[in-house]
């Protein structure tokens, strides 16, 4: 499918817009955003169709279209998972978005449906898996493997040689050592240093770097 296919973005709200802006700026077409809520009151929506349903975007044959999940994401929560699963298993494919302000090596690979937002730094050897998002101004550094639905908040940053498992969360701001493991559906805190490895279903705290 052409890289230069049109784009249905799935959400409304303040990740959706960020999503927007960059593909305008790249000057990609939008045929439409979902979403149940008036978009009006974000100025980057002004000048694209919003349909309400997700139902709406089966109006629109997979072969005609990219879809790019706009739906932020939240510790231990499968929305995102889910919707992208419904639509995957109708023939949908997900667009990966990449910022033109981002840094991204060359020597990188880059899963379908990946997100990397303005600023973000992802270094040579990294693996991030499909549908994870790499927010404002974070980094992923050298031969690092994130899983799938991984989210690295903004500001965060994973030293290198780390790997994720599915649905990892990463807060703003946190850092990860070199050498580290985290595993599936665990989260580090906003703000928090995690120096030794991570279980799965584990959460790291700030400040005291509590593990429950």
């Amino acid at each position: 499918m052409s890289k230069l296919c049109p784009l249905i973005i799935i959400g409304g709200g303040g990740h959706a817009s960020v999503l927007v802006d960059i593909l305008i700026r790249q000057n990609r077409t939008i045929k439409a955003v979902i979403s149940p809520d008036c978009i009006r009151s974000r100025r980057v929506f002004r000048e694209v169709l919003r349909l309400k349903s997700d139902s709406d975007i089966e109006s629109y044959a997979p072969r005609d279209v990219l879809l790019v999940n706009g739906i932020g994401p939240s510790p231990r929560l499968n929305v995102r998972q889910e919707i992208n699963n419904y639509f995957i298993e109708k023939g949908y494919q997900f667009e990966t978005v990449i910022s033109d302000s981002a840094q991204v090596s060359s020597h990188a690979v880059l899963s379908e449906g990946v997100q990397i937002l303005q600023g973000a730094i992802v270094q040579a050897g990294v693996l991030i898996g499909e549908h994870s998002i790499i927010n404002t101004g974070a980094i992923v550094e050298h031969d690092s493997c994130l899983g799938s639905y991984n989210h690295v908040a903004p500001n965060a940053t994973l030293c290198g040689q780390v790997t994720t498992g599915q649905n990892v969360y990463v807060g703003a701001g946190a850092v990860v050592i070199n050498n580290m493991t985290i595993g599936t559906n665990s989260v580090v805190g906003a703000g928090a240093t995690l120096t030794r490895s991570l279980g799965a279903g584990r959460t790291c705290y700030p400040s005291r770097t509590l593990i429950k």
